[in-house]
């Protein structure tokens, strides 16, 4: 299998890298450093690191380098409020559940499970953030899948840096999943929104009064 291109590569590299937060906001990046770890020119970095501006990762300073933008609490607010309308949405129009859908969920329950017994805390929020969109792809509604997806990113770097600095979070969190799990599989649309809305709307509360 050929090689991925060299501005591919870079990409993957600096993205995945602020996704999970090793690249923390306000970490300045020069493109000389980001060159040597990946092994390539440096023309493939600017290339990269240009694409990611554009998807507001990051902010470019001539001469200096790319600054890791922090997560902001309005855009914290922002992803919440949004995932609030879709998923309460969204799990009611997937009550009844077919059997696929709750034997996934039930799969990533507990991989959540074995990736916190393990610290992994970027792997964790990855399966968070597959739970719920399983059950959003299950809603029917394809726009609104792709609205959705459109919040990936934001979602997996806010989840990891959510569970860093509240690791308490992270059991209960699963316990949540388990009783939206239990909701959906009852049948109960309203007892499943209700989970939800419990299930997000304690970011709202972070946000106020740690995030910033």
């Amino acid at each position: 299998m050929p090689a991925a291109p060299a501005a591919d590569r870079v990409y993957s590299h600096i993205k995945q890298a602020v996704l999970d937060r090793r690249y923390e906001g306000g970490t300045l990046l020069t493109e000389g450093e980001l060159a040597e770890a990946v092994g390539v020119s440096r023309t493939p970095v600017r290339e990269a690191l240009l694409k990611l501006e554009m998807e507001g990762l990051l902010k470019l300073y001539p001469k200096k380098g790319a600054l890791v933008l922090a997560v902001s609490a309005q855009e914290i607010r922002d992803v919440v409020e949004t995932r609030l309308l879709v998923e309460e949405f969204a799990v009611r129009q997937a009550v009844p559940a077919p059997p696929a859908l709750i034997a996934r969920l039930e799969e990533l329950l507990e991989e959540q499970r074995c990736q916190a017994a393990a610290g992994d805390l970027a792997e964790v929020a990855v399966t968070d953030r597959c739970f719920h969109a399983e059950i959003v792809r299950h809603a029917g509604n394809q726009i609104l899948a792709k609205l959705y997806d459109q919040m990936r990113d934001r979602q997996l770097r806010m989840g990891v840096a959510v569970m860093q600095a509240r690791p308490d979070r992270v059991a209960k969190n699963i316990t949540e999943h388990a009783e939206i799990l239990d909701r959906i599989r009852a049948g109960d649309a309203d007892g499943a929104a209700a989970c939800v809305r419990q299930h997000l709307g304690w970011v709202k509360v972070l946000v106020r009064g740690e995030a910033g």
